[in-house]
């Protein structure tokens, strides 16, 4: 057996190189091993422009894009093509390298091992299938899971290859996951080994690690891993005031808040103590639209309510109110509530008869931009006041409304007072109109606010006359479109139900604090490092300043005691320095703002290089637009110059449209990929988009231009342009109609450059920096 073994061991090292993997990133990409990095990047804006799953629908589309990202992030890196071209992988699997494992498998198979005989389970050859489609990768993950968990909660698992604890966890897990997904929630699997920049993102240090996601923030499950407990754990992530508890004694005035929250009521009535996870998922799915309700049947104190809605007590039932409480909108009963039944029911049931439009949101939903002549959507606005003086004239509205449901019409109404912009845009503030309601058709053109109307000639008084002269243009628009013969452009609408900055500030308090306890007692010492560093640092400076301070006040007492115009004229002296003081750290330390040229020259020192913590806002122009965007961009970001990590270039759109064109991609929702080079590809107008870019993080914040006017609106007088703030700029600047469609492109960059700071805008992760070439 020893001569065996030593004849083994001699033979290992002269086997056969080992066979390639079923993943090649050569062959998922198409190129050759001698590839270049350019050509290499050219076969991957192919390819994922091809196979994204928002441009193909193919079912297979996910998981080729998947495979395109992950085959273009090993060979777009040095250092792992090197590993791949050498031993056949990126260097990212954990224990041994797939280079020593295959030629594991290959010994077994030359001397007919069975593979059993050593019972690894934990290999990943071996792993459980059903954790595959669940899997997620960094793109994925940031573009689609984040903004997916404002909706609903995700269960997410980090795992490996030769994890003995994944191994134990796996039965419950499996179980849980099938049981949670059919109810809503969302379920995901990090393999740390192939996603270790997503695992590492997620805080994820050791394998196996559960965590929750929802509306964008991770917590950490920390007991043990049981039905019972990650059950416990997903409910917990849900807000506590998602559904409230309906009696005898508050059933009406839950029903009656539809007036205040302008939102249908829901009740679900059902014989369990405790309200349902499912119908927990449920609300903080459609929180935005709906207020939910629970009904314990089973329990004294609702015999009233069962008896006023003849509610079956041994079937669940799930009842919507509208604009009257008295009687149900819409009624769904069943012995077992599905998800698919539920979500049916309500997205039917979304809006009021006669919604109050409290924000642009809610007004794009309800009043969609017209696609196609066979897709037309018509509003009917009645704008009113609040009180009982208008109420007669509301009621009717409300009666007309219900009477003529269809679905091309869609029946609104609006508060004159609290959209003051958009009342006066259609009524023109017109005497017979003032103090009394209005009715007014509208339908959308496009989404920069211009809209075709056409108001009743008359006040809204609700009478019967009214109801027929209505009736009769409503008839007469089905054959006439060409009956809107009137066109405006409305700003858009304030949000009226938006919570106070300081509760907003209150909350966000709360959720730090809560963070920050979290952490002190869950997170490991490695993560604590940073926080108790600032902590010590900041106590050292607070009791350096007191040691300072008790010194300086002693050193005064023994100055002689200086006469009253001296001390007057010294407080006068520290009043003027203090506010001189408070005063320049106001403005820019600069009188001008220095805009750079970004060219292949400076390009790895101003971006790919860039300080930890520095940005590069670049405003992308031509050669046509370049004088008049750069004086716009500098009114703008003026006040943001004295931030010393900020740094501001412009890129020419003519030089460089290629690299921009790369960069959108990962930015989807603010600028699509097209299937292909189209003829128009050279015609795509990006003059105005500004990006800020992370060099050291690797991700951009993009300001798409502001497009308002674009079809015959007013832009307004030309702005004023101070000489002050560029040096260079002596002339005057040009007062064209195109040069001030042009500065209108950057209108409200300054609220977007409030947000940058802020940290609030949505980020765009890129795999590497392209060459500017």
């Amino acid at each position: 057996p020893a001569l065996l073994l030593l004849l083994l061991l001699l033979l290992l090292p002269a086997l056969p190189a080992a066979a390639p993997g079923d993943f090649d990133p050569y062959r998922v990409l198409g190129v050759g091993r001698s590839s270049s990095q350019a050509d290499i990047k050219k076969a991957y804006k192919r390819l994922a422009r091809e196979w994204h799953p928002d441009k193909n629908k193919d079912p297979g589309a996910e998981d080729k894009f998947i495979q395109i990202s992950k085959a273009y992030e090993i060979l777009s890196n040095e250092e792992k093509r090197a590993n791949f071209d050498r031993y056949g992988d990126a260097g990212e699997s954990q224990g041994f390298s797939q280079h020593q494992h295959r030629q594991f498998h290959r010994f077994h198979d030359g001397f007919y091992f069975d593979e059993s005989f050593f019972h690894f389970p934990f290999n990943s050859e071996r792993r459980d299938t059903s954790d595959e489609k669940y899997l997620l990768h960094f793109s994925h993950y940031i573009n689609e899971i984040v903004p997916d968990s404002f909706k609903k909660p995700y269960l997410i698992k980090i795992t490996s290859d030769w994890c003995f604890s994944c191994i134990h966890i796996e039965p419950v897990w499996k179980e849980v996951a099938q049981e949670l997904e059919a109810l809503g929630a969302g379920i995901g699997v990090v393999h740390a080994g192939y996603e270790r920049r997503l695992a590492h993102h997620l805080g994820a240090h050791s394998t196996p690690t559960l965590l929750g996601l929802i509306n964008g923030k991770i917590t950490f499950f920390h007991n043990a891993v049981v039905r019972e407990n990650l059950r416990q754990f997903v409910e917990n992530l849900l807000p506590g005031n998602l559904v409230e508890k309906i009696t005898d004694k508050n059933y009406i005035h839950f029903l009656s808040d539809w007036r205040k929250d302008n939102k249908p009521h829901v009740l679900l009535f059902d014989h369990m103590p405790v309200v349902p996870l499912l119908y927990k998922l449920t609300a903080f799915a459609y929180r935005d639209y709906l207020t939910f309700g629970y009904v314990y049947v089973g329990l004294r104190g609702t015999e009233e309510l069962s008896s006023q809605y003849n509610i079956n007590v041994y079937t669940p039932t799930m009842m919507i109110f509208k604009e009257h409480i008295d009687r149900p909108a819409d009624v769904v009963q069943a012995r077992e509530m599905k998800k698919q039944l539920i979500d049916d029911f309500l997205s039917q049931n979304k809006f009021l008869m006669v919604a109050r439009l409290t924000n642009q949101r809610l007004f794009q939903e309800l009043c969609p931009v017209k696609k196609s002549h066979r897709q037309r959507k018509h509003c009917v606005v009645l704008l009113t006041g609040e009180g009982e003086k208008f109420a007669e004239a509301y009621e009717a509205f409300l009666t007309f409304a219900v009477a003529n449901t269809k679905d091309t019409l869609k029946f609104v109404h609006i508060y004159n007072e609290r959209q003051p912009e958009f009342a006066d845009a259609l009524l023109m503030d017109e005497e017979k109109y003032r103090g009394r309601s209005a009715v007014v058709i509208l339908e959308r053109r496009n989404n920069a606010g211009k809209i075709a109307y056409k108001a009743l000639e008359e006040a809204w008084q609700g009478s019967k006359e009214d109801n027929f002269i209505l009736l009769d243009l409503l008839d007469q628009l089905r054959t006439d479109p060409g009956l809107l013969s009137s066109e405006t452009v409305v700003a858009d609408l304030n949000d009226e139900l938006a919570p106070m900055f300081l509760i907003r500030w209150f909350y966000s308090t709360l959720d730090y604090i809560s963070d920050c306890w979290d952490s002190l007692f869950h997170s490991n010492w490695r993560e604590m490092m940073p926080l108790l560093s600032l902590l010590f640092s900041a106590l050292f400076i607070l009791f350096g300043t007191v040691i300072v301070q008790a010194f300086s006040d002693s050193s005064d007492t023994r100055d002689s005691p200086r006469s009253e115009k001296e001390e007057t004229a010294t407080k006068t002296e520290k009043n003027d320095v203090s506010f001189s003081k408070e005063s320049n750290s106001r403005i820019p330390k600069k009188g001008f703002v220095e805009v750079t040229e970004l060219t292949d020259i400076n390009y790895t020192s101003n971006l790919v290089r860039l300080r930890p913590g520095h940005m590069n806002v670049v405003l992308i122009l031509s050669n046509s637009t370049k004088t008049p965007l750069l004086q716009k961009f500098a009114l703008e970001v003026y006040t943001f110059t004295g931030s010393s990590s900020l740094h501001f270039s412009f890129l020419s759109l003519d030089k460089h449209r290629e690299w921009l064109e790369y960069l959108l991609e990962f930015a989807q929702d603010a600028a699509p990929i097209p299937n292909q080079y189209d003829k128009h590809f050279l015609e795509r107008d990006y003059t105005g988009y500004v990006l800020a870019l992370n060099g050291h993080k690797k991700y951009f914040c993009l300001f798409k231009p502001h497009r308002s006017g674009d079809e015959g609106g007013t832009l307004g007088s030309c702005e004023d342009y101070d000489a002050s703030l560029h040096a260079e700029a002596r002339g005057k600047p040009s007062c064209s109609p195109g040069s001030r469609s042009i500065k209108n492109k950057l209108h409200k960059l300054s609220f977007w450059m409030e947000r940058l700071l802020e940290g609030s805008l949505q980020r765009f992760y890129i795999p590497s920096w392209p060459a500017l070439d």
